[in-house]
């Protein structure tokens, strides 16, 4: 696998990103770029038997047409190396709609209409009215240490959660775990049950380490849940908390 030898992109390769295909073509994991500290837990993953039976999964929907999103599936892995991270966003799986998933967790290509929980996000955010931010793309967070990580790395055209328990989550709980061992300090916003389900992993993983790790729980950004009790997701001052407490230990600006 080939290692990101730095975050800033050349000009060559932001021309190559323009005229990336918008779905998976084939299954080459090995061929992937990975920045620095994730080929352990990746490659140790495709070796074992739960990584290669999502590799004959993949290659046999592939081989019968199946249309799978996104392009790029280790994208969060390639922009933000391990020793970088300083949060964690977690999701369930990539958005379903052509064009729209590029391998990080609630962001959309550049150009693609905000989604509804994208949105509330940003407005959580502060992001709101003019101030709304000109695309949807998180690619700068990335950059700047938010590993925007979903629970499966891959879907399937108009099939939300299709590719849910063939084994991603196997990895995705691994990656959680190293960084839970290693980051410090390091935010997790966990947003919705799904999500929620890992606090007990990321917390004891983090304590048996020593590690520094703020976790922070509240409901989905969906518009079905955002505003709902037990935590609404709008008005749950995550944003706020995170940064305070980051810029706290000397790392202001993430967010």
């Amino acid at each position: 696998m080939e290692p990101q030898a730095g975050q800033e992109m050349s000009r060559s390769e932001l021309a190559l990103e323009g005229l990336q295909p918008d779905r998976l073509l084939r299954w080459d994991p090995e061929h992937w770029r990975l920045a620095e500290g994730w080929a352990p837990v990746v490659e140790g993953f495709l070796s074992s038997s739960a990584g290669l039976r999502l590799a004959s999964f993949i290659r046999e929907r592939l081989a019968v047409g199946a249309k799978i999103y996104p392009p790029r599936p280790f994208r969060a892995l390639e922009l933000t190396p391990l020793p970088s991270v300083r949060a964690v966003v977690l999701g369930q799986d990539p958005y379903h709609g052509a064009g729209q998933a590029e391998g990080l967790a609630f962001s959309v290509r550049t150009g693609v209409k905000l989604p509804p929980s994208l949105r509330n996000i940003f407005k959580e955010l502060g992001c709101v009215a003019d101030e709304q931010p000109v695309t949807g793309s998180l690619v700068d967070w990335a950059r700047r240490g938010v590993l925007l990580l979903n629970a499966s790395l891959t879907v399937e055209d108009g099939q939300p959660g299709s590719h849910a328990k063939k084994g991603w989550e196997v990895l995705t709980d691994a990656l959680l775990a190293e960084v839970a061992a290693r980051a410090s300090p390091c935010v997790y916003m966990l947003w919705g049950a799904h999500a929620q389900a890992k606090s007990t992993l990321i917390e004891q993983t983090a304590a048996h380490h020593g590690r520094e790790a703020l976790v922070l729980q509240a409901n989905h950004p969906s518009p079905l849940s955002a505003s709902r009790p037990p935590i609404p997701f709008l008005g749950c001052g995550h944003f706020a908390l995170a940064r305070d407490w980051l810029a706290e230990r000397g790392y202001p600006g993430i967010f």
